[in-house]
């Protein structure tokens, strides 16, 4: 049962359009939101599915050259690109939380926030 992405020329949305079956894909179909026949199919984004272990993996192998540990902002790049890694919504508010006050912070801590607060 595939799912196709076009892109619509006429109302210039990006329409999904389910097919029950590779045999019902239509050669030219109608948008689903504006009715025209102007749709070029695009290639839609994929996903990859990792276990636990990958995610693991892909983390230990990130390179940490660019970060500098003494600049919060710089930290909060860092953390924030980990925390995609590893799921992003998952890890939840306070997450994100204490990565939006990170970076906040400028390199000396200016932002009134201690050590201990990260």
């Amino acid at each position: 049962m595939p799912i196709y992405e076009y892109r619509c020329a006429d109302c210039g949305k990006r329409p999904s359009i389910f097919f029950k079956s590779l045999t019902a894909v239509e050669e030219a179909p109608a948008c689903p939101l504006c009715g025209g026949r102007h749709l070029t199919r695009l290639i839609s984004r994929t996903a990859q599915v990792l276990s636990e272990d990958s995610r693991l993996d892909r983390l230990s192998d990130s390179d940490l050259s660019d970060v500098d540990e003494n600049d919060p902002r710089s930290m909060a790049r860092w953390a924030k690109k980990m925390g995609q890694q590893m799921g992003g919504d998952e890890l939840g508010e306070d997450f994100d939380e204490v990565v939006g006050e990170m970076e906040g912070a400028g390199p000396d801590g200016a932002d009134g926030m201690d050590d201990e607060d990260l």
